[in-house]
């Protein structure tokens, strides 16, 4: 996976990051956000599609993949996403990026967000995969949703009630997890899912993967009413699976609005994974939405 790209852990704050970075490195920076309960490496059949035109960084979130796993507090400060955005402006510019692209799916998604409410002067325009704002969805939650996305409600339990349950089998909970959302046969490459699979073993990324659940539905709701009215101010691209739970219980379109000045949007032929269900087309759609902006 990422042929010609390199490894690094860039030094931050409280978390060292691991990155994937390669392409045109005298390109515009575009840096690439995952989900959970994935790591980097999801984007490797996206990635060497924009590696043409862009210094393409695929960043490991605190807590997940390679990434450190900072100690938490009472309020999973350590895991909101104001911090974790914080962690990938200083990533971007250590790699030589003041301002950049963002293409973010899932969790990452969420920490993108963050970072355009938190860093306008350093985000030029977001692209995001397959979500809602989290504020709304919850707010939104009906019986349709809280089955679909258990998880959501399971990982944000008092630790170590679900660290302890995933943790007796965490392969199994991947598998089950993860299948539910492809809308269909697997979408995983067997060298991405071995890395999954691989780092999703280690306690230290269960644990700090439920505390960035419980982290969303505590202080980062907290985070975005004390934001009031205010917008993000970037263009904003939200793509989602036509076949899966936000084409299905929320309007995606409307919600964003409700949090970004200009949005744009669309449904692709696909489930949750987008970026590894149908990459050729996730790639088209960010290379022509970057370009306009």
């Amino acid at each position: 996976m990422f042929e010609g790209f390199s490894e690094a852990v860039i030094t931050g704050e409280g978390a060292d990051i691991f990155v994937r970075h390669g392409g045109n490195l005298a390109g515009p920076g575009l840096l690439l956000l995952h989900g959970y309960p994935q790591t980097s490496a999801m984007w490797h059949k996206v990635a060497p599609q924009l590696a043409d035109k862009y210094h393409v960084v695929c960043a490991d979130l605190r807590g997940y993949g390679r990434s450190s796993k900072p100690v938490t507090d009472g309020d999973h400060s350590p895991y909101s996403k104001r911090v974790m955005a914080a962690d990938m402006v200083r990533v971007m510019t250590q790699l030589g990026h003041d301002s950049f692209y963002v293409g973010a799916h899932d969790r990452g998604a969420r920490v993108a967000h963050r970072l355009g409410l938190d860093h306008p002067a350093s985000v030029k325009a977001i692209a995001m995969l397959d979500i809602a704002p989290t504020r709304e969805m919850y707010r939104e939650t009906d019986d349709a949703f809280a089955r679909a996305y258990w998880h959501w409600f399971y990982l944000i339990q008092p630790a170590p009630f679900p660290e302890t349950m995933i943790g007796g089998d965490p392969d199994a909970y991947w598998k089950f997890k993860c299948k539910a959302q492809s809308a269909g046969a697997s979408p995983f490459s067997p060298e991405a899912l071995d890395e999954y699979l691989t780092l999703f073993r280690d306690p230290a990324v269960i644990h700090a993967s439920c505390e960035d659940y419980r982290a969303a539905a505590s202080i980062d709701i907290r985070h975005d009413d004390e934001d009031g009215g205010r917008k993000l101010s970037m263009p904003l691209l939200a793509v989602w699976g036509g076949r899966g739970v936000i084409e299905r219980c929320f309007d995606a379109l409307v919600l964003w609005r409700e949090r970004a000045e200009n949005v744009t949007g669309f449904s692709l032929p696909a489930g949750h994974y987008l970026a590894e269900e149908i990459p050729d087309q996730v790639a088209m759609h960010f290379r022509e939405f970057f370009a306009r902006h």
